[in-house]
């Protein structure tokens, strides 16, 4: 199966597609829309072949797209028929849960993504739960997690103080979460060097591992050109979804 993979961020939309060994890329932000997101792709992805399409969407997705419009991109994504756009079988997942998905190599592990906000993800014996993090209050419920430890939260509080509290954060949770391991991804993790023992760092194209291996989680539904959405297989073998 050839696949392209999609990764939408709040500065930057990303692609791949099975076979090749250099993602291609261009701006996102408040102008993107999901109908400049396909047109953007198709022409990035222009020479490529591929047969279905993985996207890992930063805000609340579900079984028909995305649940929610995400915070930092245009509006319009919620009913958005992606499938119908490319022509071809689509698969839809929070970003934060497709680069933890490209990340995971077994046990119990805690994502966090450091990018504009705080994606995070938790996966358990090949069970994916995404996760918000960024929502829970810190410090007194002064701010957030998504706060502190997003992009603004790096220009607010300098990166010295920033990469203190990260390294903080990812302590605390992974010993709520009694994670065997934390990976921590996104644009800004590149700042840390020294890390809490557990905790490691992603790279460039865990997300579009995860989007490759998403088409082996039986448990999320395809979307389709000529139906709006297939039910998953009743039995899934190893993957699961929740």
């Amino acid at each position: 199966m050839k696949i392209l993979v999609i990764d939408i961020g709040g500065h930057h939309l990303k692609v791949l597609a099975s076979g090749q060994t250099e993602s291609r890329k261009t701006p996102s932000g408040p102008e993107m829309t999901p109908a400049r997101m396909v047109e953007e792709v198709k022409a990035l992805a222009d020479g490529w072949e591929y047969e279905v399409v993985s996207i890992g969407y930063p805000g609340l997705a579900g079984d028909v797209g995305p649940k929610s419009e995400p915070g930092n991109l245009g509006e319009g994504w919620v009913g958005f028929n992606f499938a119908a756009a490319f022509g071809l079988p689509v698969k839809i997942i929070n970003d934060a849960a497709m680069q933890a998905l490209g990340s995971y190599e077994g046990g119990r592990m805690l994502f966090l993504g450091l990018g504009t906000g705080l994606g995070s993800a938790l996966i358990s014996e090949h069970v994916i739960v995404p996760l918000e993090l960024g929502r829970l209050p810190y410090r007194g419920g002064r701010a957030t997690l998504g706060e502190v430890l997003g992009r603004r939260g790096l220009k607010r509080l300098g990166e010295s103080e920033w990469k203190k509290r990260v390294k903080e954060v990812a302590t605390r949770l992974m010993e709520a979460f009694l994670a065997d391991y934390l990976v921590l991804g996104g644009g800004n993790a590149s700042h840390l060097k020294e890390l809490p023992h557990g905790v490691r760092l992603g790279h460039n194209h865990t997300a579009f591992r995860g989007g490759f291996r998403l088409w082996g989680v039986d448990d999320v539904p395809v979307l389709d050109p000529d139906a709006h959405h297939h039910d998953p297989p009743a039995k899934p073998e190893e993957w699961r979804l929740i």
